[in-house]
């Protein structure tokens, strides 16, 4: 049989104080239970914002509307006429046949509205080109010189109103044919822009440049295609929009007085047969082409023209 002594502290033992133990506490490491396993930090998607259509709106319900109104007025024109005037319906018929072969060929006054389109384009390419190679180099040198500005500004505001139709007999005289003389009024007609939008560039050059061109002693050279050209290309560029419209607006009523093949000679010769129909889709065909161009060369200059110009 084992006794277990128990042995009572001493009073001297109880009244000792204990002795403190300078012990750095480590903090303990709490390993993640299977059971709650550790949160991993996920990113907080914003909230995406409503969409806005009124720009889409805007942009899209206006010219239905306008082309609604169109095609109404239209419909009580022709309605209003007894028959004389085909509406969109009829017209729209027309339209499924003639570009259902646009490119057909019987002989030179009867070919589709493609070769008339493609003609009449060939025509405002030969005479635009020439007014551009002449008109530009014209500009420039009218902008950089008073002397040329003094003698040649009156002369534009004299040639300037001219109608193009009257520009036609003088191209007939001198050059003998209808291709060159409808080419000839496109040049003369649509130069002008050109020249005016040019040397206006030249001339709002600011000072500054043309004074740090001095001080350095730049040949004419350098100050043409460093600072001039890049200054007036927006100027220059604008003049060749506007004339470019010209060019087309130009050529139709040329071909309507010259004949041949052409978009102009195919509205003329529409009216001789009576085909109304015709005439108005030649009317959309020439005013989409149109478009068309206006629309190319707009992005074109937007592509050359500094930001602060394209607003």
């Amino acid at each position: 049989m084992v006794a277990a002594v128990f042995h009572l502290p001493r009073e001297a033992d109880i009244a000792a104080p204990i002795p403190a133990v300078h012990a750095q506490a480590k903090p303990l490491a709490v390993a993640p239970t299977p059971e709650a396993p550790a949160a991993t930090a996920q990113p907080v998607k914003a909230p995406r914002a409503p969409r806005d259509f009124s720009g889409l709106w805007l942009r899209i319900v206006p010219p239905l509307l306008g082309f609604g109104l169109l095609l109404l007025v239209w419909e009580l024109v022709a309605a209003r006429s007894g028959g004389s005037f085909p509406g969109p319906r009829e017209t729209w018929a027309q339209a499924v046949t003639v570009f259902s072969d646009p490119f057909y060929s019987n002989g030179p006054n009867d070919q589709g509205v493609g070769w008339n389109v493609l003609a009449s384009l060939q025509r405002v390419a030969v005479g635009f080109g020439l007014a551009a190679l002449v008109g530009i180099p014209a500009g420039f040198a009218v902008g950089r010189s008073v002397f040329l500005a003094r003698m040649f500004n009156p002369l534009i505001s004299l040639l300037r109103p001219v109608s193009p139709l009257a520009w036609l007999p003088i191209g007939l005289l001198v050059f003998k044919g209808a291709n060159p003389a409808a080419i000839w009024t496109i040049f003369i007609c649509s130069i002008w822009p050109m020249v005016i939008n040019t040397a206006v560039g030249v001339q709002r050059v600011p000072q500054d440049y043309m004074n740090v061109a001095r001080v350095l002693d730049l040949s004419e050279w350098k100050i043409l295609t460093r600072i001039l050209f890049p200054a007036v290309l927006p100027y220059m560029l604008t003049g060749v929009r506007l004339a470019v419209g010209t060019a087309w607006l130009v050529i139709v009523a040329a071909e309507m007085l010259t004949g041949g093949v052409g978009i102009g000679f195919w509205v003329w010769d529409e009216w001789n047969n009576l085909n109304v129909k015709n005439i108005i889709i030649a009317i959309f065909v020439i005013g989409i082409v149109g478009l068309l161009l206006e629309a190319a060369l707009v992005k074109l200059a937007t592509a050359f023209t500094f930001e602060e110009v394209k607003s």
